[in-house]
């Protein structure tokens, strides 16, 4: 039943708006400027018409969405940092203290922290049950944790799989719920990120699932570890595609991949990005985990990647892999590796740049330009 109910919302995605599209796309040569001399900038302007059904759109009310779960798999030694920091963190972004906290802060992004399965206990007074709450006279995204914890943390990955099919799905659910609800507090936009210690252990599993790619070609060092746990990591990642037959072939049952190899967080990411296909809104993706959630959601649903926005290069080798398998490009390169969503924010503020010179900047006509010498190079290919 409940995987159903799943598959009925997102037999929902429909494609881009092709007529918004191209009139976006007439809009922009229009403006004063080489033709297609914006780039990037230009693309994702015509992207979020094709989302929206609208010529000029806004992207000024933004969120990031952050599922948060623990991983049994660091009982194998595969983490540098203790299984508790993804509680303390879990808590601290609802203060602003982390790094995406703090980029969410200073450019005005909301932030929507999910618990799917942190193994601590959360207080009491930081919990809601409801995702959205009237925040200055307006519907925004909670100041509190939602609480949808599945379970206190998954099975070890290495041992037996990290869920049951039904939990996969419960958590596939919490980021539909997510993605809808914030449709219906009027959001522009959003990005996906995470808090969830052992969750590049879990990602790289995936990856190396739906790819066939091997371990020593998916699996990095993610927030740090020696060479000894690096190759632990490896070989658990080795051991546990090998024993279940995941090798990348067309048609695998992702729902199994997640299930057997993943985590609560990456699960509900993963709906969070179908639901933003779904209930159309642009969605941005963050690293490494973001974007392997962003490939299980394409690899169910190809449609979604028309809906999704890549914001910098994760420094982890397997994040290219993922990112070229799904077919989009990224904005930037900063050479982060933090995760928790912290490129969106920046991701936010280009796309919000893109939408000021769709809406603001001057055409031809309007800046008293004669086009003419442009004819030739409006047949040059770039």
């Amino acid at each position: 039943m409940l995987e159903k109910q799943v598959f009925e919302i997102l037999n929902m995605i429909q494609p881009l708006d092709q007529s918004a599209m191209l009139l976006a796309k007439e809009r922009e040569d229009s403006l004063a400027k080489p033709p297609g001399s914006l780039g990037r900038l230009e693309e994702i302007a015509i992207q979020l018409a094709g989302i929206s059904g609208k010529v000029q759109n806004q992207g000024e009310k933004s969120c990031v969405v952050i599922m948060c779960g623990d991983n049994g798999v660091v009982e194998e030694g595969v983490s540098s940092a203790p299984q508790s920091v993804t509680l303390a963190q879990t808590i601290n972004f609802t203060r602003r203290l982390t790094g995406v906290g703090t980029l969410a802060k200073f450019f005005h992004s909301d932030l929507l922290v999910v618990d799917a399965g942190v193994v601590g206990e959360i207080p009491n007074n930081l919990l809601t049950d409801n995702p959205l709450e009237v925040i200055d006279g307006e519907l925004r995204a909670t100041s509190k944790i939602v609480n949808r914890k599945i379970n206190k943390g998954t099975c070890n990955l290495a041992n037996e799989p990290s869920m049951t099919r039904e939990e996969a799905l419960l958590a596939i659910g919490i980021g539909l719920e997510m993605a809808k609800k914030l449709k219906e507090a009027g959001y522009d936009i959003f990005g996906i990120g995470e808090m969830g210690i052992g969750n590049t252990t879990t990602s790289s599993a995936i990856l190396s699932s739906l790819s066939g790619l091997s371990a020593r070609e998916t699996v990095g060092r993610g927030g740090g570890i020696n060479d000894k746990s690096l190759q632990r990591k490896i070989k658990i990642v080795e051991s546990v595609t090998a024993e279940y037959g995941f090798d990348g072939r067309e048609g695998i049952d992702v729902i199994d991949v997640l299930a057997k190899v993943g985590g609560y967080d990456i699960a509900a990411m993963c709906g969070a990005f179908l639901g933003a296909a779904a209930y159309r809104i642009p969605v941005v993706i963050d690293g490494f985990i973001s974007v392997i959630a962003a490939l299980a959601a394409y690899r169910i649903k190809p449609e979604v990647k028309e809906f999704m926005i890549a914001s910098h290069i994760s420094k982890e080798p397997g994040y290219e892999h993922a990112l070229k398998m799904i077919g989009i490009p990224p904005m930037i390169n900063l050479e982060m590796r933090l995760g928790e969503g912290s490129g969106c924010p920046l991701a936010f503020q280009i796309v919000r740049g893109a939408c000021a010179i769709m809406n603001n900047m001057a055409t031809f006509e309007e800046a008293e330009i004669n086009d003419e010498y442009l004819e030739e190079i409006r047949k040059i290919d770039f």
